[in-house]
C-alpha cells in the first residue's frame, strides 16, 4: 500500500504505469468522479493485490470466498465494484488480498440518518461493525419519536453490521434540549417508561445495543445523568444488549463548559460497554476556517481519554465531511457549508486549486476564488485518515466511529480494507 501525492503535470495513467497499478483500480479506490486533470497535492491510495482470482463459468462469490478461506464481506471490501453490482462475469479478476498486510483487527461504527441514500449506505456497510441509526427522541410523557429505520435495519443485516439504536434529547427543531434531558434524569417514572419503550422496540426490530447521545447537559444534572446511565446499563444488560455513550472531546477532568462538565469520562467509562470520543468539530459551521479534526488536538483528547477509560472500550471519532468557508471570516456572519470529502476533491479539480497539507493538523486544505469571492476548504483524505488510525493504533483503541456515513468516502474504506481486519459479528 502506498500513498502518493500528485505532482504538477502528472496524469493518472502516468502514475498507474509508474507504480504498476491498473488505472481503474486507482479510480475505484479513490472514488474519482473525473480521473482527468488531477489536482496537484491530491493524495492517492495505491493498492497492489497480493492474491487474485479470475472468475470462471459457474463461480459465485460464496464459492470463491470458501475456496480462499475468507468471507463474502471481505471480498466486497476488497472489490468495491461488486457492492452495487454483485453479478460476476467470466474473466473478471477478483482481489482476494493485498500486499500491505493487516495491522490488527478494529471495530468500526458508522452513524446514519434515515434519509441516507441507499447506495451510499451500501457502499459503507461492508466496512462497518456497527451501524448506529440516528435517532430516537422522546416526549415529556415518555413516548418515543422514531426514525424511519426499517430500510436501514434490513441493509445492516444483509452486510452483517450490528444495528445500534440511538437515543438523544434532540427536539423537532434539531437542537439538544437540556430541559428535556433534565426531566428524564430527574423523573424516575419517566425514565423507566422511556427505557421500557426502547427495550420493546429493540426486541421487536432486532437492535443489539443502545447509543446514548446527550449533549449540553447542565452541570447540576451531572450526577443524575450518571444514575440514568447506570439504570439504562442494568436494564440493557439484563436483556443481553450493550450500552454505548457518546462523549464530548475533553482534555482533562476539570474542563469547564456546558458541553463538557456532565461528561465524566472515568465514571461513564466504568458504566458503558463502549464510548465514542467525539474528536471532531474544531472547524465548524460558525467558527473560523480550520481543520475539522486537527491531529494535534485529537491527540490531546485521546491521551486524556485513554488515561481514565479502558482503551478496549474507546471508539475515536472520525469526521466524514469538511467545510467550505467564504472569506474573509466574520464571526456571527460567516457560515461555512458542509461538504463531502470526495466532493471537496471535485471542487479543487474544477477550480484548478492545488491541495496543501497542514503538518500540525495533518489535514488537507485548499483555497480558490469563484464569482468574485474567495473560499478556503478544509477536509479529510486518505493521508489524514491514516494519521488518525496511527493514533488509534498507538493507544490500542477499539476502533473508529464515523460521524457520519451520509456521504461517500471510498478512499477511506479502501484504506481500511487493506490495512485492517474489520470486526464482523
Amino acid at each position: 500500500m502506498l500513498l502518493y501525492t500528485v505532482q504538477s503535470g502528472e496524469s493518472l495513467y502516468q502514475i498507474a504505469r509508474r507504480f504498476g497499478v491498473p488505472p481503474q483500480r486507482i479510480i475505484l479506490d479513490n472514488g474519482l468522479a473525473n480521473p482527468q486533470n488531477l489536482p496537484v497535492g491530491l493524495h492517492l491510495l495505491l493498492l497492489t493485490p497480493a492474491v487474485t482470482y479470475t472468475v470462471r463459468q459457474g463461480d459465485t462469490l460464496s464459492a470463491i470466498a470458501e475456496r480462499f478461506g475468507v468471507t463474502v464481506v471481505v471480498l466486497l471490501q476488497n472489490n468495491p465494484q461488486l457492492i452495487l453490482s454483485p453479478t460476476l462475469q467470466v474473466g473478471q479478476e477478483i482481489v482476494i488480498g493485498f500486499t500491505a498486510g493487516k495491522r490488527r483487527q478494529v471495530a468500526i461504527n458508522g452513524y446514519a440518518y434515515d434519509f441516507i441514500q441507499p447506495d451510499t449506505l451500501r457502499r459503507a456497510l461492508p466496512y462497518l461493525t456497527y451501524l448506529t441509526i440516528f435517532g430516537y427522541g422522546f416526549t415529556p410523557e415518555g413516548r418515543l419519536i422514531p426514525p424511519a429505520d426499517g430500510p436501514l435495519l434490513e441493509l445492516a443485516r444483509q452486510y452483517q453490521a450490528v444495528p445500534v439504536m440511538l437515543l438523544s434529547s434532540i427536539t423537532g427543531s434539531g437542537n439538544f434540549s437540556p430541559q428535556l434531558a433534565s426531566q428524564l434524569f430527574q423523573d424516575a417514572v419517566l425514565q423507566n417508561r422511556v427505557l421500557a419503550n426502547l427495550l420493546a422496540v429493540m426486541d421487536q426490530k432486532g437492535y443489539r445495543g443502545l447509543d446514548i447521545d446527550f449533549e449540553f447537559i447542565v452541570e447540576e444534572d451531572a450526577e443524575a445523568y450518571l444514575r440514568f446511565l447506570e439504570n439504562a446499563a442494568s436494564q440493557l444488560h439484563a436483556r443481553g444488549y450493550f450500552l454505548h455513550v457518546d462523549l464530548a472531546p475533553k482534555t482533562s477532568g476539570e474542563q469547564k463548559g456546558l458541553l463538557y462538565e456532565a461528561h465524566d469520562y472515568e465514571s461513564i467509562g466504568a458504566i458503558a460497554d463502549f464510548v465514542l470520543m467525539m474528536t471532531y468539530e474544531w472547524g465548524y459551521t460558525y467558527g473560523p476556517p480550520m481543520a475539522v479534526a486537527p491531529l494535534n488536538q485529537v491527540r490531546r483528547v485521546v491521551e486524556y481519554g485513554a488515561s481514565v477509560v479502558p482503551r478496549e472500550k474507546i471508539f475515536m471519532g472520525l469526521p466524514n465531511y469538511g467545510y467550505d468557508w467564504i472569506l474573509p471570516f466574520q464571526r456571527g456572519i460567516t457560515r461555512a457549508t458542509a461538504i463531502g470529502n470526495q466532493y471537496a476533491v471535485e471542487i479543487a479539480q474544477r477550480q484548478g486549486a492545488a491541495i496543501q497539507f497542514d503538518t500540525a493538523a495533518q489535514s488537507p486544505w485548499f483555497s480558490y476564488s469563484r464569482d468574485g469571492l474567495d473560499h478556503v476548504v478544509w477536509f479529510e483524505d486518505v493521508a489524514s485518515v491514516e494519521q488518525k488510525y496511527n493514533l488509534m493504533d498507538e493507544f490500542s483503541l477499539l476502533g473508529g466511529g464515523y460521524w457520519n456515513v451520509m456521504r461517500p468516502f471510498q478512499q477511506n474504506w479502501s484504506f481500511l480494507a487493506a490495512r485492517y481486519n474489520i470486526e464482523k459479528k
